[in-house]
């Protein structure tokens, strides 16, 4: 007989709500908790955004009971209402000041109103301009403040307490990235991660940095004969985007996560399309798959885990 005298497992929670289901992941001490996860009802999300935050909430409020899950939660968003670009600014050590060069900056790049947007940004890299002026390297993330509050919301109103918004790109990225990558991933050759779930998302990642990410409307289906080589197209798309920024790392590989990675002839198929060396990843890294049950599929939780090990 096991006894726990704690009603609810502890360690920090991540809460994928993907396109066709939702999963939640406990990372405790770099160790994966728990996992679970549960389908979701047609309508409730559509490419990624909820269209219906009343069922959401009551889809949350009942998997959440079943399973005895901590309410404090962190969120991930992949959808259409999410621009990423980078942007170089001179080096500017006042940090009002370079939040005010970042939005001029970013008013000019990102097609969104920047009043209707919630901005964030983060520095990846550092260089010396012919000028002898120092430059950072920014990546700029734009996500539409209505698509966050309308998952906020739903989130609130199962009785849970979001704690943190991240994108599941860079969650994917946390989760797969080699240890001993150095942040920015300097000499290191780039990757596209490529999560086939509800959502299909894209990431390029240069060591243990996203440096690209681009949601596609597409639902991946294994059964779809054009799908692997409309994947292929919007991974060479997103490839040449990518190659014409400053200093861009070659892309050597793709990575293939999320529940449509277990389709055996996906890999060997976008090989013969990309010319590149495409393998299927670990779905939850470093951090192993001994916790998750054998019935269960343990791809359905990399951005789950990666959203909590980001909090963590």
């Amino acid at each position: 007989m096991h006894i726990s005298l704690s009603k609810r497992p502890q360690g920090t929670v991540g809460l994928d709500v993907d396109g066709s289901f939702m999963a939640a992941a406990i990372v405790d001490g770099g160790t994966i908790g728990k996992v679970a996860s549960t389908e979701l009802s047609a309508g409730i999300t559509t490419d990624g955004e909820v269209v219906d935050p009343h069922m959401l909430s009551a889809a949350l409020k009942e998997f959440f009971k079943r399973y005895g899950l901590p309410k404090t939660v962190h969120l991930g968003v992949a959808n259409q209402q999410i621009v990423v670009r980078q942007l170089e600014i001179p080096l500017i050590q006042d940090e009002t000041e370079r939040d005010a060069a970042v939005r001029f900056q970013a008013a000019e790049a990102i097609a969104m109103p920047l009043d209707e947007a919630i901005v964030d940004y983060q520095t990846i890299g550092v260089s010396q301009g012919t000028d002898g002026v120092a430059r950072e390297r920014l990546l700029v993330v734009a996500a539409r403040e209505s698509m966050v509050s309308q998952l906020v919301a739903a989130v609130k109103g199962a009785g849970l307490k979001p704690a943190s918004v991240d994108l599941n790109a860079f969650a994917l990225v946390r989760m797969l990235a080699d240890p001993s990558s150095s942040p920015g991933g300097s000499g290191e050759p780039a990757r596209v991660l490529c999560h086939l779930g509800g959502v299909t998302n894209l990431a390029i990642a240069v060591g243990s940095t996203c440096v690209f990410t681009r949601p596609l409307r597409a639902v991946w289906s294994a059964e779809d004969e054009g799908a692997a080589a409309s994947l292929a197209e919007e991974i060479r798309l997103s490839i040449d985007f990518h190659m014409a920024q400053p200093d861009a790392s070659p892309v050597r590989q793709v990575v293939l996560t999320g529940p449509g990675a277990a389709d055996g002839h996906l890999a060997s198929d976008l090989a013969e399309r990309t010319g590149l060396d495409v393998t299927v990843a670990e779905p939850l890294g470093r951090l192993g798959t001994h916790t998750v049950p054998t019935d269960d599929d343990p791809h359905r939780y990399t951005v789950a885990a990666g959203l909590a090990l980001g909090a963590a």
